[in-house]
């Protein structure tokens, strides 16, 4: 025989206290004997007692000893494996195999247990005989008069105990009170017709309702509920609205959870938070016949670290630090997916592989992962709850039937949903998002066109107004990647402005004025220098010029030069149709109005450009970066990223390899893709003047219009260049070849107090009325 089949003849090794317990047990009850004898006699000495007990309860001893005997067997039986199979084969075999055959586990488990209580009552009926000198059966009919006469202390080692645990309890049931709150089904008023702008993922929703209202559908032909919904999005795309719609639509009780509710300064108050959460849950879903239970910000509850999938972007309007520096709102005026990239790029602290095909919206993440949130304990009790095992119900049904030898009745279907919504779900432990716990998983994004005009119709359905169904349609094309809650902002901002008038109705001034005002922010009531003034003016006019002349795929929202807290001037652009694809054409677009600004500069003040374009040129670059290395559309194919990855090049293969002259071989794909980069930024540069030189005239025509207004429309900077009646400004003045002649007078003029530093010494042409606050400079366009 083996090694290692000899090992496996061997008895089990029995742990320590299982070999010591019944010794311990009879050693006990012998000195619980000696103790009463010297009870009942004080002037008894211990050893005199104890020498009487050695030969009055002698069956005590040959107890122990044949207990002993048996321990000594196991043990030889542990290191003798010819021992063990001699006694678990030849003497013991035929009587474990026919046990085996006629009794089952579970029921020789329960005749086991009837023998291990019939011999501990054995025992103590023998013990209380030797201790009350009567028989066992008295003994045992006596043992509520000794409970009696020993209740005094019992109780004060009790009030003892539970004084002082009483009060940690106390403590801890006070701290995990809070964070959650029950509405019943009347309470919810909310529906999904309240619900606008996302009708695509109520129908997803409305399908989840109908399994917990007919469960039975799915689950006789061996299916499971779905019993988790997570909800991920922006901000205020209507997450929290929708869940206490389905509460309101089912009729269920609905509880919401506070995002901080699990957050504690002990240990383990979340988790008994959690445990006393689905308790209240289960009674709920038992008595309704469902219950709602939904998490806000699960992003503080779930937090381990763990990067999900995919994920969602930082708050709308963030701008990275690069873009903060004074001079041209350079960030503004690209459209929304450039921004995107350039704002994933301002945040990375290193890029070793691009990102994918650029997102609708901004998808950096602010802080790190991980750390804060509610602790690991609390979300490992939310996961145990979610899927883990239930235990049966009640005390008489776990402990009365196993006390009888019968199962517990298994537990009843609690019909549970849990909603979630946050974010940030890349913040989410993977194991809170598996199926079983987080079933299906929702993307609320931003609404589409149809759904800002519901919604936009739905907020102002609330409020007197008089948008037309034209001017509504405006509207939702003129704001882009709205939420719900914008909207319902921007729409309350345009009554308090109606009210600030005093008019009792909205009008469209009232609504593009309330734009504006969320758009940029009120301005600073800071005045330029008439050079400067006019520098920036043609700054922001070189931006709107090119993007008019090259730029489809954007309309211009709004130019200003009315300096904010970041920025001296902003050319504002908008998409005016949802679009998911981009194109070589529409970033070369993007880099040639970016360009416009150092070109315009360099053109209209002899070859002098300002701080102001720096911004600009990082937008550029970092577009031209990623065209030329990552997407094939500059003069390769090849991805930068992947002949890094792979050193291609390389003599010999090895990272960092020195090539022809020395150099590494991410040295030489550096400047290879520098070079590349520069030459078609030349290029653009190039393009970007030519224009502007072709639309000279325009450049000052705008740049009049905005030191005369400040801030223009789109609709009046369209009317500008094409020298149309605008809703403010009268372009047809600018194609009077006598006014053109004095615009470039002035500007000469400029230039001059520029490079001396002095002042103008001519006014501006006085072609348009006199300026108007900013607030009122928006006058009400036509419908349509």
């Amino acid at each position: 025989m083996t090694t290692a089949a000899a090992s496996h003849a061997k008895r089990k090794p029995m742990p320590m206290w299982d070999r010591v317990r019944l010794l311990l047990l009879f050693a006990v009850a012998f000195l619980v004997i000696v103790w009463a004898a010297m009870a009942d006699n004080p002037l008894l000495p211990f050893i005199d007692s104890l020498r009487i007990r050695l030969v009055e309860s002698q069956w005590l001893l040959w107890l122990f000893g044949i207990e002993l005997l048996r321990q000594v067997h196991f043990l030889v039986s542990e290191h003798w494996s010819a021992y063990h199979r001699f006694w678990n084969e030849k003497i013991f075999g035929g009587t474990d195999r026919m046990v085996k055959r006629r009794f089952s586990d579970w029921t020789r488990f329960r005749i086991g247990r009837l023998l291990k209580i019939v011999a501990i009552i054995v025992l103590f009926a023998l013990v209380a005989a030797q201790i009350l000198q009567t028989s066992p059966v008295f003994a045992v009919f006596q043992l509520p008069a000794l409970i009696w006469s020993a209740l005094p202390f019992i109780l004060q080692l009790a009030f003892a105990f539970f004084f002082i645990a009483f009060q940690f309890i106390g403590l801890f049931w006070l701290l995990s009170r809070g964070g959650v709150d029950t509405y019943y089904p009347d309470d919810i008023k909310t529906r999904f017709r309240d619900v606008w702008g996302q009708d695509h993922v109520l129908e997803r929703i409305k399908e989840n309702i109908l399994f917990l209202e007919r469960p039975e559908e799915i689950e006789r032909k061996g299916g499971y509920v779905p019993g988790g919904i997570l909800l991920w999005g922006p901000p205020g795309t209507g997450k929290t609205l929708m869940a206490e719609a389905v509460a309101g639509e089912t009729g269920r009780p609905y509880v919401f959870v506070d995002p901080g509710a699990f957050i504690n300064m002990f240990m383990g108050v979340g988790i008994l938070k959690v445990k006393s959460l689905f308790r209240k849950l289960r009674k709920l879903a038992l008595r309704y016949g469902g219950v709602i239970v939904f998490f806000d910000e699960a992003d503080a509850l779930g937090n381990r670290g763990a990067l999900a999938q995919t994920g969602p972007g930082g708050p709308r309007g963030m701008r990275p630090a690069p873009f903060h520096a004074t001079g041209c709102h350079g960030f503004s005026y690209l459209s929304e997916d450039t921004r995107l990239l350039l704002a994933r790029e301002a945040m990375r602290v290193a890029a070793p592989d691009p990102p994918a095909e650029p997102a609708r919206r901004s998808r950096f993440v602010m802080g790190g992962l991980g750390g804060g949130g509610a602790g690991m304990g609390t979300l490992q009790a939310l996961l145990t709850e979610l899927s883990g095992l239930k235990k049966p119900r009640g005390l008489i049904n776990r402990w009365g039937r196993r006390a009888l030898g019968m199962r517990p009745k298994p537990p009843p279907q609690y019909r549970i949903l849990v909603m979630m919504a946050t974010n940030m779900p890349e913040a989410l432990d993977e194991a809170l998002l598996r199926p079983g716990r987080i079933d299906r998983i929702y993307k609320v994004g931003y609404p589409s066109k149809a759904g800002r005009i519901r919604t936009y119709e739905g907020y102002f359905a609330k409020v007197p107004h008089e948008i037309t169904a034209a001017q509504l349609d405006k509207l939702a094309t003129i704001t882009p990647y709205t939420t719900g809650a914008t909207i319902k902002d921007l729409v309350n901002e345009a009554l308090i402005m109606a009210i600030r008038d005093s008019r009792k109705v909205i009008t469209w001034r009232d609504v593009l004025r309330a734009k504006q005002l969320k758009d940029l922010g009120p301005p600073e009531d800071v005045e330029y220098i008439e050079r400067e003034r006019h520098a920036v003016a043609v700054h922001e006019g070189c931006h709107a010029v090119v993007a008019f002349r090259v730029r489809e795929h954007m309309e211009i929202d709004l130019a200003t030069i009315e300096k904010g807290s970041d920025y001296l001037g902003m050319v504002a652009s908008i998409p005016p149709e949802d679009q998911f694809t981009r194109w070589r054409s529409e970033y070369e677009a993007d880099i040639l109005v970016s360009l416009a600004s150092l070109a315009g500069e360099r053109m209209f003040f002899d070859g002098d450009s300002s701080s102001g374009v720096s911004g600009d040129l990082e937008s550029a670059t970092t577009l031209a970066s990623f065209m030329e290395g990552f997407w094939g559309m500059g003069s390769t194919v090849s991805s930068y990223s992947t002949a890094r990855r792979l050193e291609v090049g390389s003599p010999g293969g090895g990272r960092g390899a020195p090539g022809k002259h020395g150099e590494s071989t991410e040295t030489m794909l550096r400047k290879a893709l520098a070079d590349r980069i520069e030459d078609q930024l030349s290029d653009l540069l190039d393009r970007a003047e030519m224009i502007l030189r072709d639309n000279r005239a325009a450049v000052l025509a705008l740049a009049h219009a905005l030191e005369t207004r400040k801030t223009l429309s789109g609709e009046d900077v369209e009317a500008v260049l094409s020298g149309a009646k605008g809703p403010m400004v009268d372009g047809s003045v600018y194609t009077d070849p006598d006014f053109l002649a004095r615009l470039e007078e002035y500007h000469a003029a400029v230039v001059g107090a520029h490079r001396g530093h002095t002042g103008v010494q001519i006014g501006l042409p006085g072609a348009q009325p006199a300026p108007v606050p900013a607030s009122r400079a928006i006058s009400e366009p036509e419908p349509g």
